[in-house]
């Protein structure tokens, strides 16, 4: 089948992360938005780190997809014929 569970999971991470960078880029300069955090701006924080998991995930999408398609032309080679010459 030519579904890939990476590249749905990739573009999520990759969408929700740069949408927490920007707003902790926009809320960055506003201390009391981050108190409760004890001063750290989660929001970048976690953001970089799914935006990072993210395109991973889509890395590794692109990789498993090229190694399907090269994999599976070694395979037909590798099966074995009947003695009409067709391959089974």
């Amino acid at each position: 089948m030519g579904l890939d569970i990476r590249w749905p999971i990739g573009l999520m991470f990759s969408l929700i992360g740069a949408l927490l960078v920007i707003y902790g880029l926009a809320t960055g300069s506003s201390p009391d938005t981050y108190k409760p955090s004890l001063g750290i701006n989660i929001n970048l924080y976690w953001g970089v780190l799914l935006v990072v998991f993210g395109g991973w995930m889509l890395i590794m999408a692109v990789r498993g997809g090229r190694g399907a398609e090269q994999g599976g032309s070694q395979n037909e080679a590798a099966k074995p014929q009947d003695p009409a010459g067709r391959r089974s």
